[in-house]
């Protein structure tokens, strides 16, 4: 059973969330918040498997929960997925390098929801559909100049245009055809990417490509 905690200072917000979540048989809502500290104090307590969050929050916005969460040892393995209201908030890529594991528009479908719960608790990143390049064109372009890119030289080639392709925002799938092989080899090739590096997941990864330089503004495929 997945367990979640939902954290929104919108009670209507919350209560839809529920319905939903509580409705599938592998997923319940674990508890709720409506702050960012109330979202700590119960991230703490419950240590569910995913924290809806969402960045505006009274007391403790949804970054600095984040944070916190993310910079815990001992709640490594809690998933941090952030809700916003627009699809280009300005603290979102932020919030991906602070450590959550994604993030999604309010509006998304709950087909959508559903999948995204599903896929952080597998380790994967979640970023709404049709958002994703221009999210990354968006920050990346405001970015400081790349870092020194010698956590690269522990990748292989393959490993390095794996990841390259990771930061243009393609899929698993997408990867497997650009490179002819099947998806589980060019899952294979993330996994082992981010196990390399010391990413927490996909989206840290994302955040890596460009801050070694590997990746710049402009490039999307």
């Amino acid at each position: 059973m997945i367990r979640v905690l939902l954290a929104d200072d919108q009670s209507l917000v919350r209560a839809g969330f529920r319905a939903l979540l509580d409705a599938q048989p592998d997923i319940e809502v674990a508890g709720e918040a409506a702050d960012g500290e109330e979202a700590w104090a119960k991230v703490r307590e419950l240590r569910p498997d995913v924290v809806l969050m969402d960045i505006r929050m009274p007391l403790l916005d949804g970054l600095a929960a984040t944070r916190r969460i993310t910079g815990e040892e001992e709640l490594k393995d809690v998933r941090v997925v952030m809700l916003t209201t627009f699809e280009l908030d300005e603290y979102v890529f932020e919030a991906i390098r602070s450590g959550a594991s994604g993030f999604l528009v309010k509006d998304t479908e709950p087909d959508e929801l559903l999948r995204a719960v599903r896929a952080v608790v597998d380790g994967d990143a979640l970023l709404s559909p049709g958002v994703t390049r221009r999210l990354i064109a968006e920050f990346a372009a405001r970015s400081k100049e790349p870092a020194a890119a010698d956590a690269l030289a522990r990748l292989t080639e393959r490993e390095r245009e794996v990841m390259a392709l990771v930061g243009i925002g393609l899929s698993n799938e997408e990867i497997a055809r650009r490179l002819v092989v099947s998806p589980l080899t060019a899952k294979t090739h993330v996994s082992r990417t981010m196990v390399k590096l010391g990413a927490r997941d996909r989206a840290q990864l994302v955040v890596l490509a460009y801050e070694s330089g590997l990746v710049r503004p402009g490039w999307l495929g």
